[in-house]
């Protein structure tokens, strides 16, 4: 951040009339999910796990017990598994404000803390999530008096029905991959089939490549540059092995049932009809740490506890959603920070 410090009073009254709409949005929210009978929860910060996604950084801690005793907590990156712990415990609609913590982080759309907003529905489909997605982008542009979302030269309009574009159809129409074609029917993946299509389609492949990199790669540089133009996209059926705690999809065991919400080419929400398998989210978590101690020399415990109430959960849909870059978003700002009361102070790169 150069120039004035955010506290400074010219630079305040700058940011202020966005931070007001910032405030005003999230009480609109937090009513929109009262009159549909949700419950708000506040998930503890500190986790025996920060979450189990490979290019996920934590911030690391630890508690000092009355003995001397250190034990290593972590502040979670998603209030996700002390939600389905509530879950688990019995609540059917919940939602959570959560502040949240990711490391390596900072830019236009990413901040080292930040505001997630969570929201839970037993015995919902994942296309439910869908809807309160429109309801939500509609309510934020409403409050804040936009027409139109606009980011580096992308318009979305906020209250039109978003698009709805599987993966498949996403890789086919923006890079002309056959996407499917290099994943099994039980989940597995063909990395020589992939790098040959993503060669094909004029990408960089370099020879130490996994499947899910190459997937990456195409993802960020053929297809998000395109999402949410004109009106919102709602980005579905992922491959199974990019399904993360998403269930697979009962219609093609290649894919699962998690879609990303986009506005701008900005990705503001990601949703899961979720899994409830203890032993299937193991494997996929011990798999994400595999890649992560490959990349970054380093692994987060598993959370014991979490996988326990996995297997008493209900059957629900789940979703994540930044509600900073909505904010930001809806109030016409160019930078996360723009819409934070008090942003983190500045680190050395």
């Amino acid at each position: 951040m150069t120039g004035s410090p955010w506290w400074s009073t010219g630079r305040h009254a700058d940011r202020r009339p966005a931070l007001i709409l910032r405030n005003r949005i999230l009480a609109a929210f937090r009513a929109w999910f009262a009159d549909r009978d949700f419950v708000e929860a506040e998930a503890a910060c500190l986790q025996v796990s920060p979450g189990n996604e490979a290019h996920l950084s934590a911030f690391a801690t630890e508690a000092v017990g009355a003995s001397g005793a250190r034990t290593p907590l972590y502040l979670h990156t998603s209030p996700e598994f002390a939600c389905k712990k509530l879950l688990a415990a019995g609540e059917t609609r919940l939602f959570s404000v959560a502040r949240v913590f990711r490391n390596r982080e900072r830019g236009p759309l990413h901040h080292p803390e930040f505001t997630m907003l969570e929201w839970y529905r037993a015995g919902a489909p994942y296309t439910a999530l869908m809807a309160d997605c429109a309801d939500l982008l509609a309510g934020a542009a409403e409050i804040a008096g936009a027409r139109r979302f606009t980011f580096r030269d992308r318009e979305t309009d906020p209250f039109a029905e978003p698009e709805r574009l599987t993966l498949a159809a996403a890789f086919d129409r923006f890079a002309g991959i056959d996407l499917l074609a290099s994943v099994a029917p039980g989940g597995g993946t063909d990395r020589e089939a992939l790098a040959a299509a993503v060669a094909g389609a004029g990408l960089r492949v370099a020879a130490d490549d996994t499947w899910a990199d190459l997937f990456s790669r195409v993802l960020v540089a053929r297809i998000e540059p395109h999402l949410g133009l004109g009106r919102p996209t709602i980005l579905c059926e992922y491959p199974v092995s990019e399904a993360a705690l998403a269930r697979p999809a009962p219609h093609d065991p290649r894919v699962a049932e998690r879609f990303e919400l986009y506005a701008c080419g900005v990705e503001l929400a990601n949703a899961f009809g979720e899994l409830t398998d203890p032993a299937e989210q193991r494997r996929r978590f011990e798999a994400e740490m595999d890649e992560k101690q490959r990349v970054y020399g380093e692994r987060y415990p598993i959370d014991d506890d979490f996988l326990a109430a996995l297997a008493a959960m209900p059957e629900a849909s789940g979703i994540a959603l930044g509600f900073d870059r909505l904010a930001m978003l809806a109030c016409g700002a160019t930078r996360i920070e723009d819409v934070i009361w008090t942003p983190v102070a500045e680190t050395r790169p």
